[in-house]
């Protein structure tokens, strides 16, 4: 027996066997948030008044954006909270409106929030476009405040 201990090989085969044997142990649940959660509605209102930023100013956005936030724009550029307070140069835009919202809880405090929208946007040569994006927002809770830590926006054809 003492071999096995001096061996290494033991100690080994009871890590891995521990390891193993207790997937459930380490995996983390998650779970679609409800529509009626009041949770779900207060992100799902935050969502939305970002998105007004583009048409409206929001000054209440501040709170809802972390100060370590990281984002990426439809074009790979990578932003910071001040930009993403910021105006667009295509300010302001006008029918902001937000699509389809899904919230996923990772944990008690990891939250991912799926979304869609669009405005309508006057280019340089005072054209009007519509805008659509898909995203995704993490979420996280800290301190007791929940917050967005970070964004992906992607661009697609408007139906």
């Amino acid at each position: 027996m003492k071999w096995l201990v001096a061996s290494g090989w033991w100690l080994e085969l009871v890590l891995v066997l521990g390891v193993t044997a207790t997937p459930s142990a380490h995996a983390q649940k998650s779970y679609w948030g409800s529509p009626d959660d009041p949770l779900v509605k207060q992100i799902i209102v935050s969502e939305k008044m970002w998105l007004d930023a583009e048409c409206s100013r929001q000054p209440g956005l501040k709170d809802v954006i972390a100060d370590d936030y990281q984002g990426t724009a439809p074009n790979g550029e990578r932003t910071d909270k001040a930009a993403a307070l910021a105006d667009s140069p295509n300010w302001p835009a006008k029918n902001c409106e937000l699509g389809q919202v899904k919230v996923r809880f990772f944990s008690e405090s990891l939250a991912m929030v799926y979304g869609s929208e669009s405005t309508v946007r006057t280019d340089k040569d005072g054209r009007a476009a519509k805008r659509c994006l898909v995203w995704t927002d993490t979420w996280l809770k800290r301190a007791g405040k929940w917050q967005i830590i970070a964004a992906q926006d992607n661009e697609v054809k408007c139906p």
